[in-house]
């Protein structure tokens, strides 16, 4: 095994015997980036000689006793949203032209103080508004969409050309290209992660988290990330805590909620097929499963594009004004549509988005976490618009791969993406688990269990 394959997990614990410096990791992935990202498009740019400094000074403080934890020494890639001091942030837009940070995002001074080598910053879809990443390749094949927006990132990890990465979500943009691409997702409850430093696409509905390729990798990130931020209006006052799941399997006591509605409506057979079994086997561990009914199902699609149309719309009222020809056509269109909502709309919006918490909160009285796809199929051709499902149903593809995964924006619940297998043509597919807020030990713990005992299919990693 190339150091590049090595998970997070395994890369810490080489570099904390000494077994693996962080020099050798770090020359192994960029030397990966050559190889792959010619192909795969997931950076934005890739600072090669400041990776490889970072690196040498991360070497230079372990041999003098000087670690920062699990982090240090592992090259990482941020998300093009994500500023950092000096560093472009793009969005990837041409809006973006030319803009540099002056001081760092909040994540990326904690990465820092962890002493996370950056390689790059990754592909998003322009401005986080979309769910393709259209510049990006899908690391399993290239004639596929990366998904998005945080396609980039996903990318990255799944193909060895970064350890792990940073991504926002939105309405499903980490979770969406985590699945897509057969590695692990972690949406965080709303607040969590602090976003100050960070562009944002919906204020109300914006999280930061980490891209990775186990469960236990997201919680040693999240585990670094977390922590209040009095400059992100919405950043929780949450007790620091380590969510890295403890040892072993047993899931007893446990009860997951499986969804008699909507989470399973509209969803491609293998994908049903393959996140059933993966349901089936947290039961094996001692699981209880219990069926549950989504609540408020018929509102959830108006309510995420209710909320995010008009704020989107407002984060960029200026640039729409000035400089619209700058902004790809399927951006502008969306950021034009914004313009059309009146604040009734976004009212009422919130409106049904406070009901829709309580009813959640209710829901999850009877259960500690809801199993279901991430994604109602894989990956679609790039290019491709609509999906036509077995009843002659046609939906549009961003439709169908943010409808499973905005209700946990809407409620601001965590949501846990892991790969459970693939399909008949070798693309990788997601189940995600959402609990309760400030519930991510639990994900992680189900996650973590999963990992343990899943069939060696689920694991393949992209070539």
């Amino acid at each position: 095994m190339q150091p590049y394959e090595l998970t997070l997990t395994a890369a810490a614990d080489a570099i904390r015997t000494r077994r693996l410096s962080p020099v050798e990791l770090t020359d192994s992935v960029l030397e990966r980036i050559a190889q792959r990202e010619p192909h795969l498009q997931a950076y934005v740019d890739v600072a090669a000689d400041r990776a490889r400094s970072a690196a040498r000074d991360a070497e230079h403080d372990i041999a003098a006793g000087r670690r920062r934890g699990p982090l240090h020494g592992i090259p990482m890639g941020l998300k093009d949203l994500i500023d950092v001091a000096g560093s472009a942030t793009t969005a990837s837009s041409r809006v973006r032209a030319g803009h540099r940070a002056h001081t760092d995002s909040t994540v990326a001074a904690r990465l820092a103080r962890a002493g996370a080598v950056l390689l790059g910053k990754t592909h998003t879809h322009e401005f986080a508004y979309g769910l393709t990443t259209p510049q990006t390749h899908n690391a399993w094949d290239t004639d596929r969409v990366a998904g998005g927006s945080s396609g980039g990132s996903a990318v990255a990890v799944a193909a060895g050309m970064a350890t792990f990465a940073l991504g926002t979500d939105t309405g499903g943009s980490i979770r969406v290209p985590s699945a897509l691409n057969g590695v692990v997702g972690l949406k965080p409850t709303y607040g969590l992660l602090p976003r100050h430093g960070v562009t944002s696409l919906s204020w109300s509905l914006d999280h930061v988290g980490p891209i990775t390729r186990t469960t236990e990798d997201a919680a040693l990130v999240l585990t670094a990330l977390a922590g209040h931020d009095p400059r992100d209006p919405a950043s929780l006052s949450a007790p620091a805590a380590n969510y890295r799941p403890r040892a072993g399997t047993d899931l007893t006591g446990l009860r997951v909620g499986v969804p008699r509605t909507y989470y399973f409506d509209h969803v491609d057979p293998e994908t049903e097929d393959a996140v059933r079994r993966a349901i089936d086997q947290l039961r094996d561990l001692g699981a209880r499963l219990v069926e549950v009914e989504i609540p408020m199902t018929r509102y959830i699609q108006a309510v995420q594009w209710g909320l995010m149309v008009p704020e989107a719309t407002a984060y960029h009222e200026n640039t729409l004004r000035t400089v619209p020809d700058l902004y790809q056509a399927d951006v502008r269109i969306l950021l034009e549509a914004g313009e059309l909502m009146t604040a009734g709309d976004y009212l009422r919006a919130q409106r049904a988005r406070t009901l829709m918490r309580q009813e959640w909160a209710r829901m999850f009285k009877e259960v500690d976490l809801i199993a279901a796809p991430t994604v109602p199929t894989t990956a679609v051709r790039a290019g491709q618009e609509t999906i036509t499902w077995a009843d002659g149903t046609v939906e549009g593809v961003s439709d169908a791969y943010v409808r499973l995964s905005s209700p946990a924006n809407i409620t601001g619940t965590p949501s846990l993406s892991v790969p459970v297998g693939h399909d008949s043509a070798g693309l990788p597919i997601g189940m995600q688990l959402l609990g309760r807020p400030l519930g991510e030990e639990v994900l992680l713990r189900a996650g973590h269990a999963y990992e343990q005992t899943r069939p060696a299919s689920a694991l393949a990693h992209a070539a």
